[in-house]
């Protein structure tokens, strides 16, 4: 039988208080130890915190204004490389308004245009092949389909309206093409 001591039954356990619910008695100086401990430790985590984030959002901030700068003068590389065919070209039409020898002119003219195609293909640019190639719905787009002169011929373009243009290896612009049925 459990005999009954300062109001407790043998085998419970309670507090000085009484009540069994109540953490046992810590001294003061222990716990309020233990407290400034956690306090600092949540303070130094909440810095950390608040330093990251500033930190990220200081990152996005610059990468977003990184980013409206880069398509801002993206054309700046490209059109730089263009000026001196302008130049070139301004010069043809000066010469063509007083020149009689239309031989020099077209010359000049070719000049311009085969500098114009050097200077974009260092840059990536690059015309597609169709004519007399399979035709292929990644690199080409069928305008009309004709009888193919020769059985040879049939699938494959036999025209280029317009010439498609790969730069850096994607394609910018559809060949626009003729195929033979």
């Amino acid at each position: 039988m459990n005999e009954e001591k300062n109001g407790a039954v043998e085998g419970d356990e309670t507090t000085a208080n009484g009540n069994p619910h109540e953490l046992p008695e810590v001294p003061v100086s222990e716990t309020e130890k233990r407290i400034a401990e956690l306090e600092e430790q949540v303070a130094q985590q909440n810095d950390k915190f608040l330093r990251l984030y500033s930190e990220f959002d200081n990152f996005r901030k610059r990468t977003a204004r990184e980013k409206v700068e880069l398509l801002n003068t993206a054309g700046e590389d490209i059109i730089k490389n263009l000026l001196p065919i302008i130049d070139n070209f301004e010069r043809a039409i000066k010469t063509n308004e007083t020149s009689t020898d239309i031989k020099a002119v077209n010359e000049g003219i070719n000049l311009i245009a085969q500098m114009m195609k050097s200077s974009l293909h260092q840059r990536g640019l690059v015309a597609v092949k169709s004519i007399g190639e399979p035709f292929n719905t990644d690199l080409h787009e069928a305008i009309t389909e004709i009888p193919a002169p020769t059985p040879d011929l049939k699938g494959k373009v036999l025209d280029e309206v317009e010439k498609g243009y790969t730069l850096n290896g994607k394609v910018i612009r559809f060949a626009k093409v003729v195929v033979g049925a």
